[in-house]
């Protein structure tokens, strides 16, 4: 379960610029020394700016590029949201790969828009944040989205009666991942022929900081289990990264990747008009529509 293919692809992304939610952490700052070290611009965008400044720091010196910086972001406010975008939009002339990353875990919560955590942050937050940024990325084509979901999508389908469920905590983190898949598909399919492809990534499963949103009881039982079946945070960045720079992804405009290489959807979750709506019902929650 360990064993994970590593991109191999050596291609440079100097002039490039890159945006990466939740760089501070994880898989995110793996990701962003690994392109950093590539030579591109990075920006990790994250809530918490002590931690945002801590992780700057190691990723310069691990990379050895000074180009790395921090934007202030909050995927669980769109206020927040809309004025990081429109900062950035000041600021960046270029957006050449958006890495929508951060993520909540199976947690019942709510965002200061009164979603359910892990549909908020995880599809609506990002889903928010692509769409205000689209005019950059189809600037700066050809230009790529990657969103990171999650293989356990296969255990729920998407009630668009209530796609604010919160009751059970892994369904809900379920049903936002498969929502991850299908913004990735529509999205796409929207930007077909205007120079921004994306890609949808489940990482494996990695030994991160997620599980610090829960007890210490808990917190050291998963740590057992993931020193013996997870993969570190540098080989779950690998398929990240394989999507960000390979041309090979390129014919599977909207697909989803695992250990850098095409992977099978469930039926479900290539359906195509469950994308278009709910594209649609996301555009009227984060009021775009």
């Amino acid at each position: 379960m360990k064993r994970r293919r590593y991109c191999m692809d050596v291609k440079r992304l100097d002039g490039k610029t890159v945006l990466i939610t939740g760089g501070n952490a994880g898989i995110g700052k793996e990701t962003a020394v690994l392109l950093a070290m590539r030579g591109a611009r990075v920006i990790i965008a994250c809530r918490d700016e002590e931690k945002a400044r801590k992780a700057v720091r190691e990723i310069k010196a691990r990379s050895h590029n000074m180009n790395v910086l921090y934007m202030e972001v909050d995927l669980a406010n769109m206020k927040s949201i809309r004025e990081f975008s429109k900062t950035f939009l000041q600021k960046e002339k270029r957006l050449d790969i958006l890495i929508n990353n951060a993520g909540m875990p199976s947690v019942l919560d709510w965002t200061d828009d009164d979603f359910s955590m892990c549909f908020g942050v995880n599809h609506l937050g990002h889903f928010l944040l692509t769409n205000l940024l689209l005019p950059r990325l189809r600037e700066s084509s050809p230009s790529r989205v990657i969103n990171l979901t999650c293989s356990s999508y296969k255990y729920q389908k998407l009630d668009f009666q209530d796609l604010n469920y919160n009751l059970f905590p892994f369904f809900t983190y379920c049903r936002s991942k498969l929502a991850n898949i299908y913004f990735t598909q529509e999205l796409a399919h929207m930007m077909e022929g205007k120079g921004v492809t994306a890609y949808a990534v489940h990482p494996g499963y990695v030994q991160s900081n997620w599980t610090c949103h829960f007890s210490v009881l808990f917190r050291i039982l998963v740590q057992v289990v993931m020193f013996m079946f997870f993969v570190s945070c540098e080989a779950g960045a690998q398929t990240v990264v394989y999507c960000a720079v390979s041309d090979e992804v390129l014919p599977h405009n909207g697909g989803y990747f695992t250990d850098c290489r095409p992977a099978h959807l469930r039926a479900f979750a290539r359906d195509s008009g469950v994308a278009k709506k709910l594209w649609e019902a996301s555009e009227r929650l984060v009021k775009l529509a």
